[in-house]
């Protein structure tokens, strides 16, 4: 990996976005003040650890989707957050091994990360950058030599657990730049933790705010709000155990007594894919 280094300081005593993550899925890359305001979360949202890999394992079936299915080979993927295998880019190359991907991140720790894998994750006849840049300054992404190099074929832009980090209008004005800057047949996908399946998002919320870090779980109608202009795959924003379609066991059945709300309030998350017409 490659790419901008602009320094950024290691704070360990400030909570981060991206070590809280890497704190529910399991990882090492924490510390004792992400350790305080993930179990903040907890308390508030007592399955988040399974909301965090349930992401995961959207991104992976998405990115299956793409690769596999739509022979997309240019991917975008938009706070990418601490390594957790398999990363995207492993998914993507497995299927397209000629492909492109950027990464586009600001935490210090990320990228630590991304210069201890250099160049030797991608493939013979792939590629793996790395941008550091803060997702508000969008205009600088879609300006970077790496960006670019992606435009010649249709590029899979990826928000996996984001955009609920940025207050209004910011979230919109990235996804639209972006996907004003990439050709027809491009792809948006989405993760997205909303209220409208668990209340207590709106104080997992609060929490992060408390600790200096926005968040704004939303709406399923704001989330929508995202693919406007873009043609959505069916079965369009749901949650993600219905995409593309039911999980073998569904709600109800043998195994699972637990009913499908019972289900999405413990994952409490929309997802979504569009195509750019």
């Amino acid at each position: 990996m490659c790419g901008m280094t602009d320094d950024v300081a290691l704070d360990v005593n400030q909570p981060s976005k991206a070590r809280i993550y890497d704190y529910f899925l399991g990882g090492k890359d924490n510390y004792p003040s992400d350790r305080a305001a993930a179990a903040q979360v907890e308390k508030a949202f007592p399955n988040i650890r399974r909301a965090a890999r349930e992401n995961r394992n959207f991104m992976v079936k998405a990115t299956k989707f793409l690769a596999g299915e739509r022979g997309i080979r240019r991917f975008l993927d938009l706070g990418t957050g601490i390594p957790t295998a398999p990363n995207l880019h492993q998914v993507v190359h497995e299927i397209q091994p000629e492909s492109r991907i950027v990464y586009v991140d600001n935490d210090p720790v990320v990228l630590a990360h991304a210069q201890a894998f250099g160049s030797l994750d991608g493939t013979a006849e792939g590629l793996v950058d790395f941008l550091n840049i803060d997702l508000t300054d969008i205009d600088r992404l879609i300006e970077s030599e790496e960006f670019r190099n992606l435009l010649d074929e249709p590029v899979a832009v990826s928000c996996f657990g984001i955009l609920h980090f940025f207050p209004d209008p910011v979230p919109y004005t990235i996804v639209d730049k972006i996907m004003a800057a990439v050709p027809s047949g491009s792809y948006l996908s989405i993760t997205h933790a909303t209220p409208d399946l668990n209340p207590a998002l709106a104080e997992v919320g609060e929490v992060y705010r408390s600790n200096k870090m926005d968040a704004f779980p939303r709406t399923h109608a704001e989330i929508s709000h995202f693919f406007r202009d873009l043609e959505l795959i069916e079965p369009g924003v749901v949650v993600s155990r219905v995409w593309p379609t039911p999980d073998e066991t569904p709600a109800g059945e043998v195994g699972n007594a637990k009913t499908a709300a019972e289900l999405d309030a413990e994952i409490a998350f929309f997802c979504g894919m569009a195509r750019k017409p």
